[in-house]
């Protein structure tokens, strides 16, 4: 088993991992837009906002020896369903020669509500 850590400050308090890798198999948690350094994510749009979270989940999967092309399903979850366009332009930025299975949903809120958009994301490599 590897556990990769992305470097957010909520990973110790909550206790998870950015992503598990067993075996041929790779789980990247609920990934937020938390940019590095000092940078805010309240003025940043959903796009925006899914991008840095695609980068992040990006990052945590190639750590655990895999790349986005092993990517087999994503879960978009959004503060506002209404934008989802915006996610999903992100998404296929990323995505759309692999085409993995996608869901998106809409809940409630996330710990920050500045987030809008948290993504996860599943890998198999071969």
């Amino acid at each position: 088993m590897k556990r990769v850590s992305s470097g957010s400050p909520l990973e110790g308090e909550i206790g998870f991992s950015r992503a598990v890798r067993v075996g041929n198999f790779t789980a990247v948690a609920g990934t937020a837009p938390i940019p590095g350094g000092s940078g805010r994510v309240d003025t940043l749009s959903v796009y925006e906002q899914t991008r840095l979270c695609l980068q992040i989940v990006r990052k945590a999967i190639e750590d655990a020896g895999g790349h986005v092309d092993n990517v087999i399903r994503t879960r978009i979850m959004l503060t506002d369903i209404s934008t989802w366009r915006e996610a999903a332009q992100a998404h296929g930025e990323y995505f759309s020669d692999v085409k993995p299975a996608c869901t998106l949903i809409e809940v409630s809120g996330f710990i920050d509500p500045a987030w809008k958009v948290e993504v996860e994301a599943d890998c198999w490599v071969a």
